[in-house]
């Protein structure tokens, strides 16, 4: 094995599979995580802690016999859940722009089959006619 042959390799397949991409949106997946974490923890958390009941409600169990429940960590995961949502839909809408489409091409219809054509198209793509 040559090592500068399977150098060139490895660079040849990172950048034909799109590897190299896959895994610097991994990267920059994580480090958004976090700041959206963060904004999670610091920004919006104090505001639902104050509307909340005091206490800890996550620790709200519901038992019996011998299984124990823990509801209200799933209510907080889930309220978790729609916060982070939430957070990341208004930090998309807020980078991405909607974009309208390219307007369609013109076209005009060919006089034997119909069909939408260019209008300076001298022969029809689907019936081969002359226009």
């Amino acid at each position: 094995m040559d090592p500068i042959n399977l150098g060139k390799e490895f660079r040849e397949f990172l950048l034909k599979t799109n590897m190299f991409a896959m895994a610097m949106g991994v990267v920059i997946g994580g480090a958004v995580g976090k700041v959206v974490q963060a904004l999670v923890d610091d920004l919006v958390m104090p505001f639902v802690g104050v509307v909340t009941p005091a206490g800890d409600w996550r620790a709200i169990k519901l038992g019996f016999w011998r299984f124990n429940f823990t509801i209200g960590h799933l209510m907080g995961t889930i309220v978790d859940f729609i916060i982070i949502a939430t957070v990341v839909f208004f930090i998309t809408k807020a980078f991405v722009r909607n974009q309208a489409p390219p307007p369609p091409a013109p076209t005009k219809a060919c006089p034997k089959c119909l069909e939408g054509i260019h209008p300076d198209a001298k022969r029809c793509k689907f019936c081969t006619s002359d226009l």
